[in-house]
């Protein structure tokens, strides 16, 4: 079990009181660390005490600059401490998580360190969660170098030693340390996430995950990303770790939670609660038993000629079905739904199923220990694989909404995809009805100015909701400018209206020294238009950054931090979670109103389910979403006290729909000027 030990003599509460003393006017964080006192960040602390006392749940909405992190922080690790649980701390992006580790967790030992009150306090353990693929596991290596003869081809070895070559010196064993990145079918065979990697079958003093495993059981504040956190819930959770349906917490047994950037929970726990399988993904584990090109693989080693031969058969018909899917449904199309129960042949159910059968027969066979456990583990695998095609082909759920899409660099991998249609009950199963705290944060959680349809949309009922406005001065430091001369969209007025998309972004830029976001609403009109100005920018120096090309999003953000007056290409990822005060970003153009693609299957189920309870999509959905994303994206602009710029909206739906008073309101200053190509020369006025 991992967890923290229960502790029958856990100290009494003193949780409400500290946080007080703390957060006050002259509390510990102005008088020891000579911070400046924020109202809303004290009136957030105590909220988050009140509920974490009481094993309450509560949405919090924190404008940018009230200084949430520390909010939760303190409160959750003196709660953590005084009853012996664990605080888990989730995020959407990998900078918060940095943010957190690195530079808000080290304050709150400072913080507990200058004053007496606070010193219980000031030893807590942190440590961050990864999923365990993404740990090397020795015993799992050194196996591998010994039964490299059975597992790899001759081309294989060269990079198995190279990771053997990392082992020798790597602290963490983590898989982003190595660069370049190992080749996914060699990690497959040296990774933690097998049952041969194990307390039973590993040295916890040598292995990298039973090592963090160990942290991990003796760590007060637990930081994960969203998408392992919703994985390791659908995997069972507190309940599956206490062995007990009853057991308190959300992951851990007698945990509690927080959701920092919780607006995008809805949609990664979507992602998370339906199925997701591959023509490479099915690929990979069929070859991990055999692959018939270089004939190594398990069951060179424990299959014999007739487990090898049941593996090919099941590649043929994955081939075969795979291909059938692309050139029979998504050949017209790259995303379509599956409405109807048989759009394809089971032809992979025989196989599979026999290729487990066998696997379970062999694993029978083979004596207790590290053999054994990793065929079992390969069967389980194989059935899941079985039951995932069953599901998806008789669409088995009657809650999901289902669909097929080709992905991949090439475009030439094809998935089968489903998704709940209503999260809600799955989230108010899995974290508003597991008996402890979960707390919710974000700057955008109001929908329409209040935070009750975001409660509604993710089963938190019952959860008080409460909002702060920001301390920051935007009426003074922020200037918003709509242009008015925009085409609206419309297929007739495309190329018309990208024309005018790059005369403005080239006009803003050249106005503006520092650097600027461009946020585009489809890869497309983002690509069309790097491809006019890139080559003008790149003759006159001026730096330029594009989404997708051979950056992530953290290399390309840190990028434009350190470059200074960078234009930065980014579309839907970029509209949250960016992070660059300073000059680095003086701008933020957005081409577009960010309303989600209404034929995307999720979309377009979810819309048809409203409509079926006699709503209106566009009015609890489309504009709800697309609102939140906007404040999202005009959000990345002042990140700091001192920070200024410029927000200029492309898209003169905001003037000309009845709906854009909405975009208009939810604005974080009171004041906008209009623009078109006769008089911005005069209108536009960027900061100093």
């Amino acid at each position: 079990m991992i967890g923290l030990t229960e502790d029958d003599g856990a100290k009494p509460s003193r949780l409400r009181e500290l946080a007080r003393d703390i957060f006050a006017e002259s509390g510990t964080l102005c008088d020891a660390l000579h911070m400046e006192h924020r109202p809303e960040q004290e009136q957030m602390a105590r909220a988050v005490a009140a509920a974490l006392a009481g094993d309450t749940s509560l949405l919090f909405e924190a404008g940018t600059g009230v200084g949430k992190s520390l909010a939760y922080l303190v409160p959750g690790i003196i709660h953590a401490v005084d009853q012996s649980r664990q605080l888990i701390v989730s995020s959407h992006t990998i900078s918060l998580q940095e943010q957190l580790e690195q530079k808000d967790l080290p304050l709150c030992r400072r913080l507990f360190k200058s004053d007496p009150a606070g010193a219980p306090y000031a030893e807590f353990k942190s440590t961050v969660l990864v999923g365990k693929s993404n740990y090397l596991c020795p015993t799992r290596l050194s196996h591998a170098l010994a039964d490299r003869a059975s597992l790899f081809a001759d081309a294989d070895y060269a990079e198995l030693q190279r990771i053997a070559d990392w082992a020798d010196t790597t602290k963490s064993g983590l898989r982003h340390e190595l660069k370049p990145p190992p080749r996914p079918e060699i990690w497959d065979a040296v990774n933690a996430d097998s049952s041969a990697c194990s307390r039973k079958h590993c040295d916890c003093e040598k292995c990298h995950y039973q090592r963090a495993r160990a942290r991990l059981r003796t760590s007060q504040v637990v930081i994960v990303n969203h998408a392992l956190l919703f994985a390791l819930i659908n995997a069972g959770g507190a309940q599956a770790q206490g062995g007990d349906r009853e057991t308190r917490g959300v992951l851990f047994p007698d945990d509690f939670l927080v959701l920092d950037e919780a607006h995008t929970v809805p949609e990664v726990a979507t992602a998370n609660f339906g199925l997701s399988l591959s023509s490479y993904g099915v690929d990979r584990a069929l070859k991990y038993l055999y692959n018939p090109k270089t004939k190594r693989g398990v069951m060179k080693k424990h299959g014999g000629p007739a487990g090898q031969q049941l593996v090919v058969d099941a590649l043929d018909a994955a081939k075969q079905f795979f291909d059938f899917i692309a050139t029979r449904i998504l050949d017209q199309r790259a995303i379509v739904r599956i409405r109807e129960i048989g759009v394809a042949e089971p032809m992979l159910d025989g196989p599979l199923g026999a290729l487990s059968r066998l696997l379970a027969n062999v694993a029978d066979k083979l004596p207790e220990g590290r053999d054994h456990d990793e065929v079992q583990e390969q069967k389980q695998r194989i059935k899941g694989l079985q039951a995932g095609l069953t599901e998806w082909l008789t669409l088995g759920d009657k809650g999901h909404v289902y669909w097929t899409e080709r992905s991949g660099r090439k475009q030439t991998i094809v998935s089968l995809r489903s998704a709940p249609i209503d999260v809600a009950p799955e989230l108010r199963k899995h974290l508003f009805g597991c008996g402890t705290s979960v707390v919710c944060t974000s700057a955008t959680l109001a929908m329409g100015g209040t935070i009750e349809p975001f409660a509604a949309r993710i089963g938190a009922d019952h959860a008080e909701a409460v909002a702060v406005k920001s301390p920051f001065d935007f009426e003074r430091n922020m200037r918003v400018y709509v242009a008015t001369d925009v085409p609206l969209p419309s297929p007739q007025e495309a190329k018309l209206a990208l024309d005018t998309l790059v005369d403005y972004i080239r006009f803003c830029t050249e106005r503006v020294r520092g650097g600027s976001l461009v946020l585009f609403t489809s890869y497309t009109d983002m690509r069309a238009v790097a491809a006019t100005l890139e080559p003008e920018w790149r003759k006159a120096g001026r730096p330029f950054l594009l989404q997708g090309a051979d950056l992530s999003r953290t290399e390309l953000t840190q990028q434009m931090r350190s470059l200074g007056n960078a234009v930065l290409f980014g579309t839907d990822s970029f509209w949250t979670g960016v992070d660059v005060p300073g000059a680095a970003l003086s701008q933020v153009i957005i081409t577009r109103l960010p309303f989600d693609p209404p034929t995307h299957p999720i979309t377009e189920a979810k819309c048809e389910h409203i409509r079926d309870a006699g709503g209106n999509p566009f009015n609890e959905l489309t504009l709800p979403d697309a609102l939140i994303k906007f404040r999202q994206g005009v959000g990345r602009l002042i990140r700091s006290k001192t920070d200024c710029g410029l927000v200029t909206i492309l898209d003169s739906r905001v003037l000309a729909k009845t709906y854009g008073r909405e975009f208009l309101g939810s604005l974080p200053t009171t004041e906008y000027e209009r623009l078109d190509r006769k008089n911005r020369e005069q209108v536009f006025r960027p900061f100093p």
